[in-house]
């Protein structure tokens, strides 16, 4: 016993180190089968069958359940009734509605970003920059999947530096389908240099600027997802005057 904390030592004299936090199962499984999902392994329409992820993930099928039914809410898949889940099939009107939602929140994530920047300087932009060149590191590689994932990365670090926990959450709603649309993506040269733009924009601390190009890399982006989904080039709605501040 140690003096004055009433606190037991082990054999060696040391206190035994605190328990560490372990990822919950229902965690676990829920990660795997979104990336999955968005990496093509689960194709769109495909059921996914519980019994299935439990064994290949060595688990037990309880927190496998939880893990579909949180995937059902973040939209990534649909619930059959009395034949349980299969990987939602986007459509057209699915695409304009996430779109719908993200445009105006990626404007406001840069506005506010830009804004963050005018006050504390470009040196809290070093995440940002960093997957700007992870994104060109992947391209120049021909790895699409980590391209995919460092441009999806960009938009995250742009959220984070606006610093806003309620704009976070919103996006966070939003982050699987918007990757599982970016990864349908057959131009993304295009997308990086606008995230370069984006970069500038925001690193010079212009809100307007960095509003601006944001809603013309968003039309892009619907543009092209768009095409993927339906097979067809889909014009990118009118563009409507900056955002104001």
């Amino acid at each position: 016993m140690t003096a004055g904390t009433g606190r037991k030592e082990d054999g060696d004299g040391e206190r035994p180190s605190a328990p560490t936090t372990r990822t919950p199962l229902s965690e676990v499984a829920r990660r795997a089968v979104r990336e999955r999902i968005i990496d093509g392994s689960y194709a769109q329409g495909a059921r996914v069958v519980e019994r299935e992820i439990a064994e290949d993930l060595r688990m037990s099928r309880v927190p496998v359940r939880e893990a579909l039914r949180a995937l059902v809410e973040e939209g990534l898949l649909d619930l059959l009734p009395h034949s349980g889940v299969r990987v939602r099939r986007l459509e057209r009107a699915d695409v304009e509605h996430l779109y719908d939602v993200w445009e105006p929140l990626a404007i406001q994530a840069s506005r506010l970003a830009a804004r963050r920047v005018a006050l504390a300087g470009p040196g809290i932009m070093a995440d940002l920059r960093a997957v700007l060149e992870r994104a060109e590191a992947a391209a120049a590689a021909g790895d699409r999947t980590r391209e995919n994932d460092a441009g999806t990365a960009f938009h995250d670090e742009i959220v984070a530096l606006a610093d806003n926990p309620l704009l976070a959450q919103l996006m966070q709603r939003l982050s699987g389908q918007l990757r599982l649309l970016f990864g349908l993506n057959t131009e993304p040269a295009p997308m990086r240099a606008q995230h370069g733009e984006m970069y500038e924009r925001i690193a010079a601390g212009d809100a307007d600027a960095a509003g601006a190009i944001t809603l013309l890399h968003v039309r892009r982006s619907r543009e092209l997802a768009l095409r993927a989904v339906t097979g067809t080039a889909a014009p990118a709605p009118a563009a409507e005057p900056g955002p104001r501040p």
